[in-house]
């Protein structure tokens, strides 16, 4: 199993991220483009506990895959906890926390994942997975950058 864990510190109110980070919509506004990433399936635009979320994402050249999450624990404020259910992963469990800090909020992200498929996967791994999953939280730290340096709100990108 693999642990990816990323803080990033944001000029804005508590509230304003949660808005936004809570509202699964604005996922695909911080995903790499090349992953054309769509939600399928959305019961609630509001995020709660039990809420299972479908979205249809391109892991590379003409390999698309179905991923189905479940928001599995929401403290409102502080954080919500997303769960695989179906998708490219046999584990993928996302906490999201939000902390008030002076000038704005820190936000973590702390992701177990794995593969499975045995000594497949461990190539795989090694070969790409790591970097594809460092890649996407990487691209999400610049474009919150970049909104902040350019004064946009975050429900402009």
């Amino acid at each position: 199993m693999k642990l990816l864990r990323q803080e990033q510190d944001v000029p804005m109110s508590l509230d304003e991220a949660w808005e936004f980070f809570s509202s699964p919509r604005n996922l695909q506004k911080l995903v790499p483009p090349w992953m054309k990433f769509q939600i399928t399936s959305l019961e609630s635009e509001t995020m709660h506990e039990g809420q299972i979320i479908g979205y249809r994402i391109r892991l590379a050249p003409l390999i698309w895959s179905t991923w189905i999450t479940e928001i599995v624990h929401v403290e409102k404020g502080r954080e919500f906890i997303d769960d695989q259910r179906v998708g490219p992963y046999k584990l993928w469990y996302h906490r999201h926390t939000f902390e008030e800090i002076e000038g704005g909020v820190r936000m973590t992200d702390v992701v177990h994942y794995h593969v499975g498929w045995g000594p497949i996967g461990w190539i795989a791994h090694w070969l790409f997975v790591d970097r594809v999953v460092a890649g996407i939280f990487a691209h999400r730290r610049k474009v919150l950058e970049k909104a902040c340096e350019d004064g946009t709100s975050l429900f402009q990108l």
